[in-house]
């Protein structure tokens, strides 16, 4: 892979993030140099953090409550947040949404998502929000019997009629100076490409650079491309492919991560979690959003904890524990969570907790602090691989580790 770079594992999630600790082993993370794209206060792309973001599931036209949800969102932690505009009514909503935000003085970035037929909705909106959202297969939709084929004519008119449709939105973008994510979905592929390529990831790859050639003839690049399935193996696919035609054209775009209609509850996480965390762990993506069936809230958490399990963004506190085995002379489960609620809130440092000393010292060797078991309900503290605290009666372990936290100078005062 062309472009793989090595980037601290650390970026702040706010202003004012703390970064990883002296005790900490300092790995470095390969993600691939992506053109930045401006959105609102934030980038997409570059060196910028991996940006999370969510869709509200409020009716446009009602503001009021769409308002309420993207605040919602943003306190969260949420950092874009797409609003669907499919008629011009929901455009002009938009433009009240984006208003009231700005006299709250909200400055979450607005993506205004815009169906199919929308040209006219997409010029609209596009004067409100901060990036505009298409699905290259919904425009100039037609739909043949199976079988059919096209000549090289209907294709070169077929995309000259996108070209047609396109251009205007560019040249609203390139005025005001926003973003365009084209937004390719696996269940939503022109009939043109999938009759040419299959419902395969080569079809959504085109796909994605039929556009990106128009906007580049054009002189637009303020782009980020996805290409979204249900499926996450037929995600993760389509986006290392995209990775690999966008290098052989020297392309550098940055890329929004997802598994879109991935259901509800644990499965839908943890599919989620496979095909983004996937592309992340190979240096792709630079914008994520886990799409849940469930109120858009609960994304968020969900997002957060891939970064931190990749090391890419650092939220709260890193806990490392054993699951515990016949070894461990105290109750490991309660004692997680116990040092969990007094440390949790110290983000940027990783801190231990071990059944007992035989894998204990090692296996938490990048640890700030460990608490490791020592004997029957005892246990020594460790400030990265040195006791500092031996045989200390379990039941003040967790005082005696906050002790230490202080007495390094690295406690804050929770809230």
């Amino acid at each position: 892979m062309n472009d793989l770079i090595a980037m601290p594992t650390l970026n702040p999630l706010h202003a004012g993030a703390g970064g990883l600790s002296s005790g900490a082993l300092q790995m470095e993370y390969p993600r691939r140099w992506t053109r930045p794209v401006k959105v609102g206060p934030h980038v997409i792309g570059g060196m910028a953090p991996v940006l999370v973001q969510s869709m509200i599931t409020e009716d446009t036209r009602n503001v009021e409550a769409s308002v309420r949800q993207v605040i919602q969102l943003y306190e969260a932690g949420c950092e874009l947040v797409r609003v669907t505009a499919p008629t011009m009514r929901d455009a002009y909503a938009i433009g009240e949404i984006k208003a009231e935000l700005d006299r709250r003085g909200i400055p979450v970035p607005l993506v205004a998502d815009v169906h199919h037929e929308g040209q006219q909705i997409a010029l609209e909106v596009a004067k409100y929000v901060d990036k505009v959202r298409i699905n290259p297969g919904l425009y100039v939709f037609r739909k043949q019997k199976p079988g059919f084929e096209y000549s090289e004519d209907e294709i070169v008119q077929q995309r000259a009629a996108i070209e047609q449709q396109l251009v205007p939105l560019v040249r609203v973008l390139k005025e005001r100076d926003i973003a365009l994510r084209i937004g390719v979905n696996h269940g939503s592929l022109a009939d043109r490409l999938t009759v040419m390529y299959g419902d395969t990831p080569e079809g959504m790859v085109q796909s994605a650079l039929e556009f990106i050639e128009i906007c580049e003839k054009h002189d637009y690049r303020n782009i980020v491309i996805s290409l979204k399935a249900s499926r996450a193996p037929v995600m993760i696919q389509a986006n290392r492919l995209m990775i690999q035609r966008m290098d052989e054209r020297g392309m550098k775009y940055p890329l929004h991560l997802g598994v879109t209609e991935a259901g509800d509850g644990q499965y839908a996480r943890v599919k989620s979690t496979a095909g983004i965390a996937t592309l992340l762990s190979e240096g792709i993506g630079d914008t994520i959003r886990v799409s849940l069936a469930e109120d858009p809230i609960n994304e968020i958490p969900v997002c957060y904890e891939i970064l931190q399990a990749l090391n890419l963004r650092r939220t709260r506190t890193e806990f490392i524990a054993c699951p515990s085995c016949g070894r461990t002379k105290f109750d490991l489960p309660t004692v997680l969570n116990q040092v969990r609620d007094a440390t949790g809130h110290l983000k940027g440092l990783n801190i231990a907790v071990m059944g007992c000393i035989v894998n204990g010292p090692g296996e938490m060797a990048d640890a700030d602090y460990g608490y490791v078991g020592k004997g029957e309900n005892l246990i020594s503290l460790y400030r990265g691989r040195e006791i500092v605290k031996n045989m200390v009666p379990a039941e003040r372990g967790v005082e005696e580790l906050i002790a230490l936290i202080k007495g390094d100078g690295k406690w804050e005062e929770p809230g």
